[in-house]
């Protein structure tokens, strides 16, 4: 009876243990899909409206991996630099 719960007590901590190594990198995985998605929206809406004045921003490699990083500052630096650059 006391070997049972140990192994109830030891099969507790792994869990334990394992949900915390594997949640950490999780909740980043989804942050960094969440901003991407808004930073996306973001871009798709900016270049829906800036296309009448013809301002656009491409969305490739490098843009998306800036607006996964930082989200919508990343968005604001993109434009930021677009109307410095032209």
């Amino acid at each position: 009876m006391d070997t049972n719960l140990l192994t109830y007590l030891a099969c507790i901590c792994f869990l334990f243990i394992f949900g915390k190594v594997f949640i950490v990198p999780i909740k980043k995985i989804l942050k960094l899909v969440i901003n991407s998605i808004l930073g996306g929206v973001a871009i798709y809406l900016i270049n829906l409206i800036g296309g009448t004045f013809g301002f656009h921003i491409g969305l490739n490699i490098f843009t998306s991996v800036l607006i996964g990083l930082l989200g919508l500052p990343g968005t604001v630096c993109l434009v930021i630099v677009k109307l410095f650059i032209g």
